[in-house]
């Protein structure tokens, strides 16, 4: 049974109101989030990824990080009651950053700029979707498992597109400990982060880069991943990146990318969608909604194989031909 506590403040969070239909939105949530929880037992009895990642939560850590986050919430709430996004550390030098970077993403204090930021991050995402955060990053775990089989892991390279503070790293690590890692992030207080969250993965290598030009030769990686980081994107540089994941995938390489649903596979949450949009600092995110990933992938010359809805989130599964 979905916990109607939690529920009630996911809806909150994403902004319903009484001008809407709320039992037939909140009864859609609960069909999803019950779906969600299936699919992941279900990977886990088909071998997919190991039961313990279903127990993989930094409780030390996110109690730690907590008391942080409320600390932070006069200044966000003030924040959003001036409409204030470029509330950036001058130590940072934002201006080293594209200029669509150079915000406060969800009104968070320092944006993705500053240690403090990368700390409370991974708290307050799953505090957002109300614990699902991680079960929705680890979708994109079968279809790297189904692709390793009859291969050498140790020979099979994987990047890991805006890895952040290295939550997903560090569950597909858990899942196949012999495959040599990248993660690439923009910042580099959440690949700090990053470090300490994969502090006991044996093979990680971290680097601080655009990820609209990576420095990696062509053909460089069997598998590519990204969680969470296209609808942050505005549409131009998210054809960007897409190109130059195909760049770096060798022919006949996997990209599996999680992210926000869209329209295109999740209609029936449109209106959490649009309220999303506007409730959170979220600049792109209209426009990243009706801009099908599918089809983006496409355009840029790969094949999808599938797309997958995910609870509030969805995973694309495509290859490079």
């Amino acid at each position: 049974m979905f916990p109607i506590a939690r529920l009630r403040r996911l809806v909150s969070a994403l902004g319903a109101s009484d001008d809407v239909p709320a039992a037939e939105a909140a009864s859609e949530l609960q069909r999803r989030y019950a779906a969600l929880l299936e699919g992941d037992l279900a990977n886990v009895d088909a071998g997919l990824y190991p039961r313990e990642l279903l127990f993989q939560i930094p409780f030390g850590r996110y109690a730690w990080a907590l008391p942080k986050l409320l600390s932070d919430l006069p200044a966000v709430f003030k924040r959003i009651s001036a409409r204030d996004h470029r509330d950036l550390p001058t130590e940072a030098q934002p201006e080293r950053y594209p200029p669509y970077y150079r915000r406060n993403f969800h009104w968070q204090t320092d944006g993705y700029l500053s240690r403090r930021s990368a700390e409370i991050y991974d708290v307050s995402v799953e505090l957002l979707f109300a614990g699902t955060a991680d079960v929705m990053r680890r979708q994109i775990i079968p279809p790297i498992s189904r692709a390793l089989v009859g291969r050498n892991p140790e020979t099979t390279r994987l990047l890991d597109i805006g890895c952040g503070t290295g939550r997903s790293l560090a569950q597909i690590a858990t899942a196949h400990p012999r495959l040599p890692l990248t993660g690439l992030d923009i910042s580099p207080y959440y690949l700090h982060e990053a470090r300490s969250v994969l502090d006991d993965v044996s093979d990680v290598s971290l680097i601080a880069e655009n990820a609209e030009d990576m420095p990696f030769r062509d053909g460089y990686f069997a598998i590519a991943t990204s969680v969470f980081l296209f609808h942050e994107l505005p549409r131009t540089v998210r054809r960007g990146v897409l190109a130059e994941a195909h760049r770096v995938l060798q022919p006949g390489g996997l990209l599996v990318v999680a992210d926000s649903a869209q329209l295109a596979e999740s209609g029936s949450l449109a209106f959490f969608l649009g309220r999303f949009a506007r409730n959170f600092h979220e600049p792109f995110y209209r426009e990243y909604v009706e801009d099908d990933l599918a089809e983006a992938l496409a355009e840029v010359g790969f094949e999808v194989e599938a797309v997958e809805p995910h609870f509030v989130s969805k995973v694309v599964i495509a290859r490079k031909s």
